[in-house]
C-alpha cells in the first residue's frame, strides 16, 4: 500500500444513482494510498448505485449527511457521476454549499462524468477548464467554464475526467493531486 495519502480524510458526495465504478475505483486508489474516505449524502441509511445507469448494482451504507458535514474536517472531495446522482446533488442546497464552499477553500476536488453538474449548480467553473461527459459541457460553457475532451484535465484544484474508461487516469491523477493538497483558494 502507498502511503502518499496517509492521514489524509476524503469526502465522498453522492447519492442514489451513482455510477458504481465512478465510485468504488476512485475510493479504492485513494484508500491504497493511505487516505480514509467518508460517504456523505443528501439522506442517511443507504445508496444505490447503478451500473450504466440503468441497472442496479450495489448499496453503499451513508457515513454522513452532507448538511451535518464540514469542509474543515476533509483534505479532498469525489464528486463520482451517474446520470441521476448529480442532478439529485444539484437540487439539494446542502450539497451544493458544501461543494462550493470546498471548492473556493482551495482543497483538491475529482469530478467524473456527469459529475460537474453539481460544480455548475455551485458556480464554480467560471473561468475553469475541465472535461465531462459530452451532455454536460453546454452546461459547463454556458457557465462560464471551457471544455476540453481529454482522458484527465487538472486546472488548479479541480481533477476532471469525462467517463468510466478514463477511471485509471482519473484514478492516478486524482492521488497525484490530493498529495499534494491545497492548490489555489478562490473567494
Amino acid at each position: 500500500m502507498s502511503t502518499e495519502l496517509n492521514g489524509r480524510r476524503v469526502a465522498v458526495l453522492a447519492t442514489d444513482g451513482v455510477e458504481q465504478a465512478e465510485l468504488t475505483e476512485p475510493v479504492q486508489a485513494v484508500k491504497q494510498a493511505g487516505a480514509t474516505t467518508e460517504l456523505l449524502s443528501i439522506k442517511e441509511g443507504s445508496i444505490q448505485a447503478m451500473n450504466h445507469d440503468t441497472e442496479k448494482a450495489d448499496t453503499f451504507p451513508v457515513d454522513k449527511q452532507v448538511s451535518q458535514a464540514s469542509v474543515d474536517d476533509y483534505d479532498a472531495l469525489l464528486l463520482p457521476g451517474g446520470t441521476t446522482n448529480p442532478d439529485k446533488l444539484r437540487m439539494d442546497e446542502s450539497a451544493v454549499a458544501f461543494v462550493k464552499s470546498f471548492v473556493n477553500s482551495g482543497k483538491p476536488v475529482g469530478v467524473i462524468c456527469h459529475g460537474p453538474w453539481t460544480l455548475v449548480e455551485a458556480d464554480v467553473v467560471r473561468g475553469r477548464t475541465l472535461t465531462s461527459w459530452p451532455s454536460v459541457r453546454a452546461d459547463i460553457r454556458n457557465a462560464g467554464g471551457r471544455v476540453v475532451d481529454q482522458e484527465v484535465v487538472v486546472d488548479g484544484n479541480i481533477t476532471s475526467s469525462r467517463n468510466p474508461d478514463d477511471l485509471p487516469a482519473f484514478c492516478r491523477e486524482v492521488v497525484t493531486q490530493f498529495a499534494e493538497g491545497r492548490q489555489h483558494a478562490t473567494t
